[in-house]
């Protein structure tokens, strides 16, 4: 069978994506062949176009790490799906392309009816969201949190998630974005003309994408007993080598904040806390489908683009220039 894929053809801007078809594979035993509705575009494919991502196979490759689709064949002992059913999952590399080959271990069923699009948005962005809240931070009721990039996938996931449970909610944005944070929730600081810390000081926890001096910046707006989360570095693509160094540098800081007294800090990976505690990760995505069924929450999708339209989607996404998840949509 024929396959598109959307491949990194070598580290650099988004003019390095190329668009092949060549063949997908028949699934093994235990393996399903996937068609891809949904695929996210996530900063973590961003950082593994600049080569800034570890871990990742070697060139060409196709990035792509949350998808949604339907089960189009199965390999032998496959015993809990069938060809039409619809599936997530984490794949981490390989969404980019309309079919995927992935063990029957790494899906969760979705349930009909639902937007792949708004699904997919749940996989990496409110995933992640929710266990930052739930299962690191563990923040209740009537507690504080700082949120840095509230307008962006995980941003906006986390201050609609953060609404349902209680908390008080300051977003880090830009000032066009200030309209969409305060609808969600959250009161919107402007990171470019206003002091953070001093506004949203002694806060419960912060959860910080940018690395970088902004950490430090960060862990210093925490109030006693409160809890840092680092789970991102988008300070390593601006500004050159320098502020690569620095972001990097950043995580001796963090080791160091972790042996101090009162205040935590810590680094987050969705996908470490995956293989450390698989059950997390179908739970926590099985009871935000179920969030989805009654409209309890809402993912805001930025743009719906065709799966040839990646370096658009990478542009967009790099600039900052969009608010919410963006999606491609790979059988267009």
């Amino acid at each position: 069978m024929r396959n598109t894929r959307v491949v990194l053809t070598a580290l650099g801007g988004p003019e390095v994506f190329k668009v092949i078809e060549d063949d997908i594979r028949d699934p093994g035993a235990k393996e399903l062949r996937i068609r891809i509705l949904a695929c996210g575009v996530a900063f973590a494919d961003v950082l593994m176009r600049r080569g800034l991502y570890s871990g990742m196979p070697p060139l060409p490759y196709s990035p792509g790490y949350d998808i949604v689709g339907v089960v189009d064949s199965c390999g032998a002992d496959v015993t809990q799906w069938k060809s039409g059913d619809l599936v997530a999952a984490l794949a981490m590399t390989g969404g980019y392309s309309r079919y995927i080959v992935l063990p029957e271990s790494e899906l969760v069923r979705v349930p009909p009816g639902l937007d792949p699009a708004e699904v997919v948005s749940l996989v990496l962005n409110y995933a992640t969201a929710y266990q930052l809240i739930h299962r690191i931070a563990n923040l209740r009721r009537g507690e504080s949190v700082l949120i840095h990039g509230a307008a962006g996938g995980v941003g906006t996931a986390a201050l609609q998630l953060g609404s349902l449970v209680g908390l008080k909610m300051f977003g880090t944005a830009s000032k066009s974005k200030h309209e969409l944070v305060a609808a969600l929730g959250g009161i919107p600081i402007d990171y470019r003309t206003e002091d953070f810390v001093q506004r949203a000081a002694g806060v419960d926890a912060v959860f910080d994408p940018v690395g970088g001096r902004n950490w430090l910046r960060s862990y210093r707006a925490l109030g006693k007993s409160g809890r840092f989360i680092g789970y991102g570095i988008s300070a390593a693509i601006e500004g050159g080598r320098r502020n690569r160094m620095l972001a990097v540098a950043s995580f001796a800081w963090l080791g160091l904040a972790g042996f101090l007294p009162r205040k935590s800090a810590r680094w987050y990976s969705i996908t470490t806390e995956k293989k450390k505690h698989p059950e997390w990760f179908r739970e926590d995505l099985s009871q935000l489908l179920t969030l989805l069924q009654q409209k309890s929450i809402k993912p805001v999708i930025a743009e719906r683009l065709p799966l040839r339209d990646a370096s658009r989607a990478h542009e967009l996404l790099e600039r900052a220039s969009v608010s919410g998840k963006i999606v491609l949509m790979c059988q267009e």
